[in-house]
């Protein structure tokens, strides 16, 4: 089909992009605009309309996955030969520039990939052979190291200033790393696009010659580009190239690992004749949804400004969900979903949103138990976890010693110094004998058959610290049983000491283990008095854990975090966790920057909404093993509440009772001139607030008021003098 008559199905601001003059621009694309359509038609006008060669153009994209989108679609929209032209990611055309000039890029011309497992493994071996701790000097914090300073294009050599021994020794590491990749033909991620950057600082005729061939460059996602990604475009834009990035600095989310959002402003000032194009038509969501966005986004500063807008009708209000707990939020969440499926909808279309993984455990377990099929998107289901396995083989080994799978998995992990040949050995002789690997390694302690000193006193020690383990938890509740694992079997510290944003997720999934069993037994008992509690819970963990992957045509519920959410769409959206201290985190509380990432995250997971949309939070959260009150997150209290349906616990079951924010008006809730839930109420010092919840009767009354202004207070009745608002 004839391009201009295509362009006749693009909206205004859609045909200024694609039909733009031959220079230096930024669409910014807000989300839903329909950015990938653009960037199609945009190089399909170069070359149909434009008479650019193929070859002449290149485009980045962030994922394989968008530039087998863009070729798919070129294809048919052209019929463009698959190889005609230079699509890819950041990493792929990096690889192939260097496959082209390998020799001058002191590459053998067989230098080979290699991904994180493959630098996890070698570093470790590194790490190892300098007679360094491992413990204190991880592989995973090395990597870290090693991948920023190449993000700013740092060798080992260009690192003078070291001031602290800690950084010497990283530095050192750093070095003989980059020296044993150097020699073996090794090539990192984060070296492709350095190695590149390097080829032609060192080589200005290799980059005059590609400045000639593209005379057209496209850069998709641009808000997330680092440091050296931006100059790597920088680069390969020459004085005669016509640069075009798509991006949204709304939708900047990714701050932690190292995307700079002043890239967008940076492109402006480094190509200064640049200009601006908004995609600002969503084709996604309603309304309320939309206006809700906008005004919530507005709260950050030095944005590039844009404001999204649709024809599609208002929709439904956003249901704003005040749960008990996080079983009634779960609950909530499940009650919702199965009303969406009744009235015709599939589970396919509903998506629950989270800041955290570890916030899917109770999601997962009251799914499960209503039989509705669901899938964890980007990640593994909670009980599937590296750190959820390895603590529920201590808490299998403790409960029967006969389990070889799970003594198998944590007999040197943490590492204790039993290394795979003393597992052999334990492994040939439970053959041998036809023992249990517990067995096994008793009898080999016995008869002193173990060749190595060491290997014999580790093994002793491990088997000792499973007793004990055993005999001084075996009365403790099963929350105390596996907080007393964690400690003494040396878990706890090794996930603690993985730096990064991965060990602190380690970390958070860990905790919300020891809550989810505290909650075990008011919520999800299995068992009995005369049952044990730990045998049942972890029966019930291996069932939960077991549940098989689903495939991806299965109709099923979509769980993932706000991050794995971007690109993607839902007609029902829930975000659950909606509170201070979670959502926004607490380390970003005290941060502008972190903080206005957090609402950028909020913003992205709310456009994810196309039909209805629900945020929710829990008044009482058990969170890294104590109870806290938490305060709805302002995230909520920035959207206006004419676009808001609030909906609280106490009035879940029965009426449709709004439970209301600060700065709405009340509902009159008065029975007998008694203070009841929702209801407002005036103290002489803490002011206005709302009742939440109450416990107990007569004088041991207490009473727990959310105030306005002072937050969340448990109060004695007979004392409080409250009034009635």
């Amino acid at each position: 089909m004839n391009i201009h008559r295509l362009c006749l199905f693009l909206n205004n601001q859609q045909r200024a992009a694609v039909s733009a003059p031959r220079t230096n621009f930024l669409v910014l694309a807000g989300a839903g605009s329909g950015k990938t359509r653009v960037l199609v038609h945009r190089i399909a006008w170069l070359i149909e309309v434009e008479k650019c060669s193929p070859q002449s153009i290149l485009a980045v994209t962030f994922t394989t996955k968008a530039a087998e989108e863009i070729r798919e679609r070129l294809e048919e929209l052209i019929g463009l030969l698959q190889n005609s032209m230079w699509i890819g990611t950041f990493h792929s055309l990096s690889h192939r520039f260097l496959c082209s000039h390998h020799i001058m890029a002191n590459l053998p011309k067989d230098f080979q990939i290699i991904d994180t497992e493959d630098q996890m493994r070698l570093l470790r071996r590194l790490i190892q052979s300098m007679n360094l701790d491992l413990k204190q000097w991880t592989p995973r914090q090395g990597l870290w190291y090693i991948n920023t300073n190449k993000e700013k294009g740092l060798r080992p050599n260009h690192i003078h200033r070291v001031s602290y021994p800690i950084e010497k020794t990283w530095l050192r590491i750093y070095r003989a790393y980059q020296d044993t990749c150097d020699r073996l033909g090794l090539v990192d991620f984060s070296e492709l696009l350095l190695r590149v950057y390097e080829l032609w600082r060192s080589h200005p005729a290799i980059l005059d010659y590609y400045h000639r061939i593209f005379n057209t460059i496209l850069v998709d996602e641009f808000q997330d580009t680092n440091n050296m990604q931006y100059d790597w475009m920088r680069s390969i834009s020459g004085k005669s190239s016509h640069v075009m990035i798509v991006g949204d600095d709304d939708q900047s989310i990714y701050g932690w690992r190292g995307a700079k959002i002043s890239n967008m402003q940076s492109f402006l000032k480094d190509f200064p004749l640049a200009t601006v194009i908004r995609l600002e038509r969503n084709y996604r969501s309603t309304s309320n949804i939309l206006e809700a966005a906008n005004i919530l986004i507005s709260n950050n500063n030095g944005r590039l400004g844009k404001k999204l807008w649709t024809n599609l009708a208002c929709g439904e209000l956003i249901t704003t969900y005040c749960a008990r707990d996080a079983f009634d939020e779960a609950c909530f969440v499940a009650d919702g979903i199965q009303v969406w499926v009744q009235n015709g909808g599939l589970l396919s279309e509903c998506a629950v949103l989270y800041r955290n993984n570890a916030q899917s455990l109770e999601i997962e377990k009251v799914l499960s138990q209503r039989g509705i099929v669901y899938q964890v998107y980007g990640g593994m289901r909670f009980f599937q976890r590296q750190e959820i396995k390895d603590a529920i083989a201590y808490l299998r080994l403790i409960a029967n010693r006969n389990d070889d799978l799970s003594f198998e998995r944590i007999i040197n992990t943490p590492t204790r110094g039993i290394g795979i040949r003393t597992l052999e050995v334990i492994r040939q002789l439970s053959r041998e004998y036809d023992l249990p690997f517990w067995e096994a390694s008793k009898k080999l302690l016995k008869d002193k058959a173990l060749a190595s000193r060491l290997a014999s006193t580790s093994l002793q020690s491990f088997m000792e610290l499973v007793d004990s383990l055993e005999e001084v938890t075996h009365t403790m509740p099963l929350y105390a049983q596996i907080e007393r694992m964690l400690k003494d079997s040396g878990l706890w510290l090794m996930y603690l000491h993985k730096n990064g944003e991965n060990g602190q997720r380690r970390i958070e999934n860990l905790k919300e283990l020891i809550n989810t069993t505290r909650q075990y037994d008011s919520h999800h008992a299995l068992y009995d008095k005369h049952e044990v509690p730990l045998r049942a819970f972890l029966a019930q963990s291996m069932l939960e854990a077991g549940g098989g992957s689903v495939h991806k045509s299965q109709d099923s519920v979509r769980l993932m975090t706000m991050h794995s959410s971007k690109g993607l769409e839902f007609a029902q959206v829930f975000i659950i966790g909606m509170e201070e201290g979670i959502f926004p985190g607490q380390i970003s509380l005290n941060d502008a920057g972190g903080l206005e990432e957090e609402r950028r995250l909020a913003y992205v997971g709310i456009t994810r909404a196309m039909v209805k949309l629900t945020l929710t939070y829990a008044i009482n959260r058990r969170l890294y093993g104590q109870e806290c009150l938490h305060e709805p997150s302002r995230f909520i209290g920035e959207i206006p509440s004419k676009y808001i349906k609030n909906v609280h616990y106490s009035a879940r079951a029965t009426t449709n009772i709004p439970y209301h924010y600060k700065g709405t008006n009340t509902v009159s809730m008065v029975s007998n001139n008694d203070v009841r839930i929702i209801q407002r109420v005036q103290h002489e010092i803490f002011g206005l607030g709302t009742v939440m919840d109450t416990i107990g009767c007569g004088k041991k009354r207490r009473i727990q008021v959310n105030f306005d202004d002072y937050g969340v207070k448990w109060l004695l009745a007979s004392y409080a003098k409250l009034k009635l608002s």
